[in-house]
């Protein structure tokens, strides 16, 4: 066990002070006691950074963990910001909400004390809420903003602390840097004032939000539906909630669209932060959709749909001819659902839009249907922000949007990500096809052989240390500095650097990009494939992003193309290996 060096053991000891948790103040008083160096360095070297929207770490005593204490500065902050940005901020106040992960309630009560005490009103949920919720609580209020006390779907021991700006949407530049700024400013936690509960709730400075916030919900998702005329009583639904707080919305949509043979896992129906059916929450995971598609083989359910535990993600899998039960890739989910939209939704000016590392193909689903078609980068605020400055700017109409990690929205009635609106869109859409003696398999074959079948691999190499990031740093400089002409003797058609937000055509006119400035670089390649670089936000990585797009041959079986696409990836990864020398 290392030993607790002197500065260190000054920051823990000031933290032991500060700390108004006495759970939290005992788990540090532990290692103080025990001299245990490693745990307290663990803790105290670095802080959870604020930034992607907000705060997400692993629950714990200390300034890298998630606790009461992180969660009054980083609240102070917002307020702090507000007060300064929004002229109304004190009467619009801040919606705030909570899913059922430990400490969760615990945290979300320590927000809204603080919010009070800086002066704002707290428009508080008092039971577990899905995100998309709290995200359409800031517009159906008007809150300057609103905090969400969610870790989504990550490992038991996390919890987080995410932030909406007044639109509705994840906050972006200047609001993440202007509230780190205030929060780095706080200068105790025992010094920020706070209202105790009870008492804010009595004299109106905490307002509960109720039912009617629900309801209005509810009635905007059930309004998104396209074809509310098409059978739903006979598909049968197989779902799970992931012991999440999904489960109950989820039910009343899909039960006021006439969708009635609706079946749930009974083991993972009720919120459960310690997730004891699953060794990680997140429906992409191995092994998590396990009890669900058990369920739907009982029960012979033509879709299977699973939200993760804070609902605002979704992921399906369909009933093939045979029984089995293919699960869809996050791509083909989105790709359904804007296929879907679009030519069967009407409109002018449409917009729809995904994520950079996201599949090429919905830009082609939006060329055969006239509508604008954009990405951005990664990251659900980027698309929200996004579509939010297009309908001002250019008078465009935002349908859809979504990236593969299975986050999806449709419509402008939640500007986030919405597992329970994309659920009752995807069930509505099988029951479309059932209508028709298809399923959604059919549809995505359909979809393949329109557009063409777009295929997609990621390849990550580990480069760890100093001397990893010089490597990774000298790749992303080489290729920036000489973008290669081919790849794998496939000609590069256009160079992207979104770093200077520039794109080069070759042989064409230079391009200005929307993008914020941002480490990626894309090669467009001849046959409307595409390979991207960038270094990991999180990890020492270097992450390459291959998409190939395959013409399906009159009468060629599915298979075929597939077997085409993936050799065609091959070469492609073997191509840019011999470029980088590390993919």
């Amino acid at each position: 066990m290392a030993e607790i060096d002197g500065p260190l053991l000054q920051r823990a000891e000031a933290w032991l002070k500060d700390d108004p948790d006495p759970a939290t103040r005992a788990e540090l008083s532990e290692l103080l006691a025990r001299g245990d160096g490693d745990g307290i360095r663990e803790r105290f070297t670095g802080t959870l950074q604020f930034g992607t929207a907000g705060l997400r770490g692993i629950l714990g005593a200390g300034p890298n963990r998630m606790n009461r204490a992180v969660v009054v500065r980083a609240t102070a902050g917002l307020c702090a910001w507000l007060k300064l940005e929004v002229s109304e901020a004190a009467e619009r106040g801040v919606c705030i909400g909570f899913d059922g992960r430990r400490m969760s309630r615990e945290l979300a009560r320590e927000a809204a004390e603080v919010v009070v005490g800086a002066g704002l009103r707290a428009h508080v949920f008092e039971e577990v809420v899905p995100t998309p919720l709290l995200a359409f609580s800031v517009l159906d209020r008007n809150a300057c903003a609103g905090v969400m006390v969610t870790a989504s779907h990550n490992p038991p021991q996390y919890n987080g602390y995410k932030v909406y700006w007044g639109n509705g949407a994840q906050i972006i530049p200047p609001h993440d840097d202007g509230i780190a700024g205030c929060i780095a400013a706080v200068p105790s936690v025992m010094r920020v004032p706070k209202v105790e509960y009870a008492q804010a709730r009595g004299d109106g400075r905490l307002v509960v939000l109720g039912q009617d916030v629900t309801k209005r919900y509810l009635d905007g998702v059930t309004r998104l539906t396209i074809h509310p005329e098409v059978p739903k009583a006979e598909l049968v639904i197989a779902y799970t909630a992931l012991h999440g707080v999904g489960e109950p919305l989820f039910r009343a949509a899909l039960a006021a669209a006439g969708f009635l043979r609706v079946h749930t896992v009974a083991e993972q129906a009720e919120p459960d932060g310690a997730f004891p059916t699953v060794a990680f929450p997140n429906p992409e995971e191995k092994g998590a959709m396990d009890l669900v598609l058990a369920l739907a083989a009982r029960e012979r359910a033509d879709v299977v749909l699973a939200n993760d535990p804070d609902a605002d993600r979704l992921a399906v899998a369909v009933r093939d001819e045979d029984g089995t039960y293919v699960t869809l890739n996050g791509n083909e989910i989105g790709c359904l659902l804007g296929h879907y939209l679009l030519s069967e939704g009407r409109g002018a000016d449409r917009l729809v839009l995904s994520s950079v590392v996201s599949s090429p193909m919905l830009g082609a689903i939006a060329e055969a249907h006239d509508a604008h078609f954009e990405q951005t980068l990664t990251g659900f605020k980027w698309i929200a922000n996004r579509a939010m400055e297009l309908e001002r700017h250019r008078g465009l109409s935002f349908v859809f949007g979504y990236e593969e990690a299975l986050g999806y929205t449709v419509g402008t009635h939640v500007r986030d990500k919405d597992g329970i609106s994309a659920a009752l869109t995807m069930a509505e859409m099988a029951a479309w096809c059932r209508s028709s003696g298809r399923s959604l398999l059919d549809e995505r074959e359909r979809m393949w052989r329109r557009y063409g079948l777009f295929l997609s691999r990621q390849v990550s190499v580990m480069m760890p240390g100093a001397e990893g990031a010089s490597a990774i740093a000298g790749v992303m400089e080489r290729v920036r500095s000489s973008p290669p002409t081919e790849v794998a003797s496939h000609a590069v058609t256009a160079f992207s650097d979104l770093l200077r937000a520039t794109r080069y055509p070759a042989g064409g006119v230079v391009e200005k990009l929307h993008y914020p400035p941002s480490d990626v670089l894309m090669l467009e390649l001849e046959g409307g494939h595409r390979v991207m670089l960038r270094p990991s936000g999180t990890e020492p990585k270097i992450k390459f992003y291959f998409d190939v797009r395959i013409a399906l041959r009159q009468g060629e079986a599915v298979e075929d193309g597939q077997a085409r696409g993936q050799a065609l990836l091959g070469v492609l990864v073997e191509g840019l290996r011999a470029i980088t020398g590390v993919a």
